[in-house]
């Protein structure tokens, strides 16, 4: 879900980048078109200049070159001279102006319009760029918000799955509970926590002092272990469980150890004539330790 978020807020981010970008392609084009109308106008100034230059030549190359002194010497008058030389003056220093604005204006629009073109292409590349990378950021997106919906599928069927877990632990817990009513009416187990006096005596309802009850005895070599978790039969570890060989001890048969007390078997994981005797520590565990003694089994 962050990830969405944070693919949303590159998204928007994405966006907002693309829009700006095609404004700036847009008023770019509007430069252009603007610029180029200008370059028109240049072109006509020009054409004008260049139309009154020609015009002042043909009428030199007509009547001869003119100069200041043929200027003086066909005027009637000194002021006649003058006004006439300042005409003079005026009109080519005019014409030589304007062709130099207009020659300057072209070279300026010239300039700018390639600089224009430059960054249109900049702003195109740009502008194609921010489109694929929208493209990218939706399809992720829709791919994301596709998984999250698998994972409330999932997620239901997770649910029943716990559910039937549940419901298989309860079973479990209730058929503990009777073993343990069954463990607890042969004998009383020691504290929860309390680590046993290894070799001491057996209740008197256990059966006899020698850790003998009614049922065969077998020699097995006892190990004493702390981890936790469930057993093979689905109970929870405790103090009274052991692992057994099933072949050699079934599952479900109550078992007296002298030192230890009364045990189920409700565990597998070892084999042969060995046993496994859980503590509820590991300090406990080592005490136990692992030792060959006779127990009885009913």
């Amino acid at each position: 879900m962050l990830d969405l978020y944070s693919l949303d807020t590159r998204l928007t981010s994405a966006e907002q980048r693309l829009a700006a970008l095609q404004g700036a392609t847009s008023r770019l084009r509007e430069q252009r078109a603007a610029l180029s109308h200008e370059l028109v106008v240049a072109n006509v100034d020009a054409r004008l200049s260049q139309h009154r230059l020609a015009s002042r030549l043909r009428f030199l190359y007509e009547h001869g070159t003119t100069t200041s002194l043929d200027i003086v010497m066909g005027a009637s008058s000194l002021e006649d001279a003058m006004t006439q030389l300042d005409d003079f003056n005026r009109f080519t220093a005019a014409n030589t102006a304007v062709l130099l604005q207009v020659r300057a204006a072209q070279h300026r629009l010239t300039l700018l319009r390639g600089e224009l073109s430059q960054r249109e292409r900049s702003l195109v590349a740009t502008t194609r760029a921010a489109e694929q990378t929208v493209a990218e950021l939706r399809q992720v997106g829709t791919q994301r918000v596709a998984y999250i919906a698998d994972l409330a599928t999932r997620r239901s069927l997770d649910a029943a799955r716990i559910a039937q877990l549940t419901a298989e632990a309860t079973a479990a817990d209730t058929r503990s509970q009777t073993l343990t009513s069954r463990q607890t009416a042969q004998a009383t187990p020691p504290v929860l926590g309390t680590p046993p006096e290894p070799d001491v005596a057996l209740p008197a309802a256990a059966g006899p002092a020698d850790g003998t009850a009614g049922g065969r005895r077998i020699t097995v070599v006892a190990t004493g272990y702390d981890l936790p978790g469930r057993t093979a039969t689905g109970l929870p570890v405790g103090w009274g469980i052991a692992a057994v060989d099933p072949s050699v001890i079934p599952l479900g048969t109550h078992i007296v150890v002298p030192g230890y007390g009364v045990a189920v078997a409700a565990d597998t994981g070892v084999y042969g004539s060995s046993i496994d005797l859980w503590f509820p520590t590991i300090a406990q565990a080592y005490a136990w330790g692992r030792r060959t003694i006779t127990i009885a089994v009913d």
